[in-house]
This record gives C-alpha cells, structure tokens and sequence, in this order.
C-alpha cells in the first residue's frame, strides 16, 4: 500500500492569521467560544484527521496599544481545561496541548497529561516547549527569561522526569479485588525518586499509567538545540520550512539524527505546517488570500515582525530594507525565517510586515486539485509525512478544507477514509512504550 499523509489541524489561535477575525462571515470570538470550538473539532474528527493541536501563550503578548488592540489572541482558554471538554465532544480525534518545559513543573505535567489520556480514553499529547516568548517570565516571579542553552537543557531533564512518572504503575496493578479487600499490589508501583541537575522529584505518579502508555510526545524546533530535542524525544515533529527542498532537508536532518541517538526513524513523523486557502479556482483562492492579507492593519504587523525577530524595528524606514539583525533569546527558527525572506525576495519593512502579520510561511493556495498535488508531491518527495493544517478563517475556511480537499485525497488513496483504531497512537501508527520499570508487562 502506497504512503499515506498524516493530517492534524493547528487551532489556537482558531487562525494563525492576524486579520481572520476581520474576515466577511468569520467566528470573531472562534478562541473563547467553546461551542464554535466544538463544532470545528467535529468537522475534523468527520474528516478523519489525526489530531487537534492548542497551541498557549503564558500571558498577554507585551505589545504597544496600537498593536495590542488590534489582536485577536488576547483571550482565550487554557488547554486542558478546554480539551477535556473537548474529550467529552467527540470520541477518535486526538488531543494534543501545548505545555511549557520552562515555567512549569514535571509532576504537574504528568498528572495533567495522564488525566486528558484517560478521560479521552488514549487520545492525548503534548507538544514540548521550551516558551520563546520572553515577556512569560515576568508572569513566573522571573525578570528575565533564561538563556536558550539552558532552556533546552531543563527540556530533555524535565522529559525525564515526566515519562518516568508516567510508569509508576504497571497496567496490572490496580487489581481490585473486592473479596480479599486489596485495590493495587504495591510490588507493581514504582517510585522515581529523581535526583538530576534541576530536578529532584519522588514520585511516584497518582494516576494510573495512561491508557497510551504514554500520551503522543510531539515537538517543534528548527534550532540546533531544537532538532536535537526532537530526533531524542519527538514522536511528531511540527516543521516551519516554507519550501520543498528546505522540508527535505530538515526531515533527513532530523531523522538521522534519530538513526544516531538509537531511534527507529518511521517512527517520527514530521508535519510541516502549512496555511491553507481554498477556492473553486485558483483565481478565486487567490483573492480570497488577497482580501484576508489586505485585513492587517500596519500597526499589528510591524511589532508582530518585531516579535518574530527579538528586535525592534518599529523605528526603521518602513520602506527601507530589513538592516542586519543582531542574534536574540527569542525563537531562533522564527527570526531566521523572516531575515531569509526578507534577504530571498527583497522585502522592504513595510512588506515584511505585512507577512508576518499575515502569515509569510507554507502556504498551498488553489483547488483543491492543485493543493492535494502540492501534498502528494511533498510525500513523494520525502519532505514529510503528513501536514499541520492552519485555516485562514473560520469556520468557512476550515469546512473549505474538509468538504472539499480531503476527499479528493481520500479519492487519491493519500489519506483515510475511516479511523482504524482509537487512540492518537493508532492513527499515527505510533506503537505503545514499554513500561520502563516493568518490562515484563
């Protein structure tokens, strides 16, 4: 049988796109509306895709006023709170919450994981970050945000740490034998009594061991340090390569650093993202992309551009060229992108800004003939194994996707037609870990 993609979808925000909210019939508040939300999550799961992705934020992005007032991801909800409403409003997709490595704790993480992995009966993941965002510190008693080094150092201890603790318990501990009056057998729980260079941490887990094993372990970096993480860690691995050739490159890259570290590199699965405008001809599609471009206003996409780079270039000739821009601690695949966009097509600031406000990576803009070639072609040609779907706005720009591009690939034999199993580890063909400490389950 020939490869099929992989597809998740990436909602929180609900779009990606600064002028979504401003769009002709879209869900302006589609972030904190828990019964749009619903209904999104539901023409996914009838599309069959593998999961829905929340992304967070920790805190109000430290915006100018004239920019603050114009965004639309100043609210929303806190990722386990909402996907376990979620949980209980559909039954196959998978559930995948972003949680920081940085200002959180392992035992925290853990529990809160293994909770969403049970009450969704195995569909949970968790997306590892280390939070570039600088202005979160300030939210955790720190005034400043530490170094990117060592935010990636604290990363693969806390990993760690939190899948130790999801095998405190064998699957057959919890006996419940009700006529000799012994709920668990103390021999199958395992304490982790961790002792590491930030962490020291007992255990062991009050939760039984999810249903996964453990929950989906996914991860976004194009750093060094970032692609390291991922080839150890990831299981999925959101990519931000705006190009073909760049794709391929960062899935062998990424893959054979797996092959080193001992890893079975089928077993990661590299998702590149990709914002995704439909129309019944290409012309169409385009105008659409052209009026949602025209809804960001200079002011958001100036200190958006700003933010991307870890620089303020809000004093700078708009209509001057990008000048050089010195390293920061912000996200260091965000800043590369941008100068290398703005190098590659001669950006003055004006029109940088204008993408970053908008969206300036991957994007398959057309039918939905030419976008099921585009991603037919990038899984031919090795650049991925499936994509994380951005919608432009909603909710028409995702049914666009679901009504309309997913059955031409289902049609194709590129992606299913219906779920063959139940968990998020099913869907992505992912096989359950061994317990650690009890291996002989």
């Amino acid at each position: 049988m020939a490869r099929q993609l992989h597809l998740g979808a990436f909602m929180r925000p609900v779009s990606i796109h600064t002028g979504a909210w401003r769009y002709p019939g879209a869900t302006r508040d589609g972030n904190f509306n828990l019964k749009a939300i619903s209904h999104y999550i539901r023409k996914l799961e009838q599309a069959k895709f593998d999961y829905f992705f929340m992304a967070d934020h920790l805190g109000v992005l430290n915006l100018p006023r004239e920019a603050l007032m114009r965004s639309h991801t100043v609210t929303s909800y806190e990722p386990f709170t909402l996907l376990s409403a979620l949980a209980g409003a559909t039954s196959q997709i998978g559930l995948v919450a972003t949680a920081s490595t940085t200002y959180d704790e392992p035992f925290h993480v853990a529990r809160r994981f293994a909770s969403l992995d049970h009450i969704s009966g195995g569909r949970a993941g968790w997306n590892v970050v280390t939070t570039s965002n600088p202005d979160s510190s300030r939210n955790f008693g720190m005034d400043t945000q530490p170094d990117h080094a060592e935010r990636y150092a604290r990363a693969h201890e806390f990993y760690e740490v939190v899948t130790g603790l999801w095998d405190s318990f064998a699957d057959n501990a919890f006996v419940m034998d009700a006529e000799s009056g012994i709920y668990f057998d103390p021999d199958r729980m395992h304490t982790l009594d961790y002792k590491g260079e930030r962490f020291s941490v007992r255990g062991p887990l009050n939760i039984a061991r999810p249903v996964q094993g453990w929950p989906v372990i996914f991860q976004a970096g194009a750093s060094d340090p970032g692609r390291q993480l991922a080839a150890e860690t990831a299981e999925v691995v959101f990519a931000a390569e705006s190009t073909l050739e760049g794709s391929k490159s960062y899935y062998d890259d990424v893959k054979g650093r797996a092959v080193k570290a001992g890893r079975n590199p089928d077993l990661i699965k590299i998702m590149p993202a990709v914002f995704l405008v439909v129309g019944d001809t290409v012309e169409e599609a385009k105008a659409k992309r052209a009026k949602l471009d025209s809804l960001v206003h200079y002011d958001s996409g100036i200190h958006s551009l700003s933010g991307m780079l870890g620089h303020d270039v809000t004093g700078y000739d708009p209509d001057g060229p990008l000048p050089e821009i010195p390293e920061s601690n912000a996200s260091k695949s965000s800043r590369r992108f941008m100068v290398e966009l703005a190098r590659a097509e001669n950006l003055t600031i004006r029109e940088l800004a204008a993408k970053a406000g908008s969206y300036g990576g991957l994007a398959f803009v057309g039918t939905p003939e030419t976008i099921a070639d585009e991603m037919q072609n990038w899984l031919e040609q090795g650049a991925c194994d499936g994509f994380t779907a951005m919608f432009p706005y909603l909710p028409e720009g995702l049914e666009d996707f679901t009504d309309k591009v997913v059955p031409e690939l289902q049609a194709r034999g590129l992606f299913r037609s219906e779920y063959e199993g139940d968990t998020l580890r099913d869907h992505l063909g992912l096989p359950r870990p061994a317990n650690a400490f009890f291996p002989d389950e």
